[in-house]
């Protein structure tokens, strides 16, 4: 997609500061981070969703986060590191599907707090049933 600013990106087109790049995928410092180091992980082609058609996409995608975030660890040396995806429009601006690493350090003020209820056994029974029909 032309208009696909991460389309651009792992085509070269527009400038970003890449970390790393493969075949299948890209990986590129957020231009707006919430913390140093803040990175993106995208597939090179233009997807909304990561886990839907070729499983390879989504493995290449997780071999890469595997590789940045041990390099995340190596270099800034973080207290760990958060990785977040968002599939299709609930992204945002950008709907090229794509994983976040964020290092994380005791101090920070980073919030990825949800929203927690009790689990209820019942409830838990039928969607594990549903969820394993599915599977």
């Amino acid at each position: 997609m032309a208009e696909c600013a991460f389309c651009q990106i792992v085509t070269g087109e527009r400038d970003a500061y890449v970390i790393y790049e493969d075949e299948q995928t890209a990986a590129f410092l957020d231009s707006h981070p919430a913390i140093q180091g803040h990175t993106l992980v995208a597939p090179r082609t233009h997807h909304k969703y990561l886990f839907t058609g070729d499983e390879s996409r989504a493995m290449a995608v997780f071999r890469t986060v595997r590789r940045v975030a041990m390099g995340i660890n190596q270099t800034l040396e973080p207290d760990g590191v958060s990785l977040f995806y968002t599939s299709a429009d609930l992204v945002g601006q950008v709907t090229h599907a794509h994983v976040h690493l964020l290092p994380r350090y005791t101090d920070d003020n980073i919030h990825l707090a949800l929203a927690r209820e009790s689990l209820n056994d019942e409830e838990a029974a039928r969607l594990v049933a549903h969820l394993r029909d599915n599977l």
